[in-house]
């Protein structure tokens, strides 16, 4: 029996799944990474995380004007367990830190961040005690849209930036082990090809 690094006894048919996961299933997903990239990146499912003006933004983004539907990406959701992107909006306190931390980590892989607005990439013009400066601090954060508050164009520019980041990613990257944990790696296909050459 092998030891995990958590104190987890898995057997020995537990880690020939695993190597099998790894190797077979690894190489089958990436044989069709450009359909299952494209899948992911036309059927983001948002959790809105609106704490301050950004948020109004966020809002008429969905509206029939701008359509973020037309990305996919049209079903805001209310409960993190559904949702694979989070748009952070608006000021981020120290107080509220953990809660977005929490909200992130409820989220199933693979899941994605966008920081939107001032306040919420480098905490904008309140550099107080408690502000936090930048949302990256207690979360990863894929895509930064600047501005105070951005404008619904800019969310879209965002979110076509999230997109193409989402095509240039190894779906292999979320393989789940049987201990239910999960090995993501952040690199794309073109980086990791530079590396094993």
């Amino acid at each position: 029996m092998a030891e995990h690094e958590e104190g987890f006894v898995l057997t020995t048919v537990d880690s020939i799944m695993n190597s099998i996961r790894r190797s077979v299933g690894a190489k089958t997903v990436d044989i069709a990474a450009p359909v299952v990239n494209w899948a992911r990146k036309s059927a983001l499912w948002p959790m809105t995380f609106g704490l301050a003006c950004c948020a109004i933004e966020m809002i008429a983004t969905g509206a029939g004007r701008f359509d973020i539907d037309r990305f996919g990406a049209g079903v805001f959701r209310p409960s993190p367990r559904q949702s694979d992107l989070i748009i952070i909006a608006g000021t981020v306190t120290l107080k509220m830190g953990p809660v977005v931390r929490r909200v992130y980590d409820q989220m199933p892989e693979p899941k994605w961040a966008i920081a939107m607005g001032a306040c919420a990439s480098t905490g904008g013009p309140f550099d107080s005690y408690s502000t936090m400066q930048g949302v990256d601090r207690c979360i990863p954060v894929d895509v930064y849209i600047p501005g105070c508050p951005p404008r619904p164009e800019a969310l879209l520019y965002g979110l076509m930036r999230l997109q193409d980041i989402i095509m240039r990613e190894a779906p292999s990257a979320y393989i789940f082990d049987s201990d239910g944990a999960v090995h993501r790696q952040r690199q794309f296909e073109d980086e990791q090809a530079a590396l094993t050459a």
